[in-house]
C-alpha cells in the first residue's frame, strides 16, 4: 500500500525554492525524480547524492525536503519524491510552475453603498499576499480588497497596493481623488 499525494506548486526565477514536504519517520531512503529521471537520492549510510541540472543547486534533508537554488526557467515540471519509512512506500508528486518574475498589481476602484471600494489584481498562477497602505494612515490592511467609508477618504492622499510572493514584492500606486465621484 502507498499513499500518494500530488500538488501544483509556483516559484521565480532567481530565488530559492523548496518542496513543502516533511517526511515523519526516519526513511531509509530518499529519491526524488524530475521527469523520471533522478534529481536526488538519499541513503542514510551516506550523504545525499544529486545528478543533472540540479547536481550543484539543490539540498536535501534529512525530512525529505528538496531546496532548488536560484531556480531557473528550466526546473519546471514534475517531480516526485519516493521514500520508504520501513513500513511501505510513500509518494508525493508534485508539478512546478517556475515564472519570470512578479506582475505589476493593478488597482481598480468604484464607490458602492457609500464607500470608495479598492481592488488589487494581478495575473499570476501562484498564491499572493496582498497588502493596503494608506499614505495618510500608519496601519497597513490584508487583503485583496479595501473599502473606505466615503466620509473617511482623504481626497490628497494615495493608497498602495503591495503583492507578495515567496521572497519578492512589487507594489502600485493610486490617487484617491481620481477614484471619487
Amino acid at each position: 500500500i502507498a499513499h500518494i499525494y500530488c500538488v501544483d506548486v509556483h516559484g521565480i526565477v532567481g530565488e530559492n525554492f523548496t518542496f513543502p514536504i516533511k517526511v515523519d519517520r526516519k526513511t531509509g531512503h530518499i529519491t526524488w525524480k524530475k521527469n523520471k529521471d533522478k534529481v536526488a537520492v538519499w541513503e542514510w549510510e551516506n550523504k545525499p547524492t544529486y545528478f543533472g541540472a540540479l547536481r550543484d543547486r539543490s539540498v536535501l534533508t534529512e525530512t525529505g525536503s528538496l531546496t532548488i537554488l536560484n531556480l531557473e526557467p528550466d526546473d519546471a515540471g514534475p517531480y516526485e519524491l519516493q521514500y520508504w519509512d520501513s513500513v511501505k512506500d510513500h509518494y508525493f508528486s508534485f508539478v512546478l510552475v517556475v515564472s519570470d518574475s512578479l506582475p505589476e498589481p493593478k488597482i481598480s476602484c468604484n464607490t458602492s453603498s457609500g464607500k470608495l471600494v479598492l481592488n488589487c489584481t494581478a495575473d499570476f498562477q501562484g498564491s499572493l499576499n496582498y497588502t493596503w497602505k494608506l499614505s495618510n494612515n500608519p496601519r497597513s490592511y490584508q487583503d485583496q480588497e479595501l473599502s473606505i467609508p466615503l466620509e473617511n477618504v482623504d481626497k490628497t492622499g494615495n493608497a498602495i497596493c503591495i503583492i507578495k510572493f515567496s521572497q519578492t514584492e512589487r507594489s502600485s500606486e493610486i490617487s484617491l481623488i481620481q477614484c471619487l465621484p
